[in-house]
C-alpha cells in the first residue's frame, strides 16, 4: 500500500522558516519524482517544486530563492526547505509521487493529506 505522509506543517510569522517533509512507504521512492503543492483556500492546487530520481530539482517562480527541495532516498523521504515565508504562501501543503519532473498536478499518481502552513503576523 503506496502511503504519503507530510509533517513540519505550523504557523509562522512573515519571514519566518519552515521545513516539511514527505514520507514515502509501499513503493521505492528513488524512482519516482517528487513534487509539492499548495492549495490556498478558494484558489486552485499549484505547484510549488519538484525533485527526479538523479536531483534534478524544478521551482515555481514565486518561491525562487526561497525555497528548497531535497530528497533522502535511503529514507524514502522528501522535504521542502521555506524561508522568507510570506502570507501569500499560506495553504494546504501536499506531497505527491509521478513519473514526470514538472508542476502540474497531472502525472502525479500519488498523494498525501496534506498539512498545514499558516504565515500570519
Amino acid at each position: 500500500q503506496v502511503q504519503l505522509v507530510e509533517s513540519g506543517g505550523g504557523s509562522v510569522q512573515p519571514g519566518g522558516s519552515l521545513r516539511l517533509s514527505c514520507a514515502a512507504s509501499g513503493y521505492t521512492a528513488s524512482s519516482y519524482s517528487m513534487g509539492w503543492f499548495r492549495q490556498a483556500t478558494g484558489k486552485e492546487r499549484e505547484g510549488v517544486a519538484a525533485i527526479n530520481s538523479r536531483g534534478v530539482t524544478i521551482r515555481a517562480d514565486s518561491v525562487k530563492g526561497r525555497f528548497t527541495i531535497f530528497r533522502d532516498n535511503a529514507n524514502n523521504t522528501s522535504y521542502l526547505r521555506m524561508n522568507s515565508l510570506k502570507p501569500e504562501d499560506t495553504g494546504m501543503y501536499y506531497c505527491a509521487a509521478g513519473t514526470i519532473l514538472w508542476l502540474l498536478p497531472s502525472g502525479y499518481n500519488y498523494w498525501g493529506q496534506g498539512t498545514q502552513v499558516t504565515v500570519s503576523s
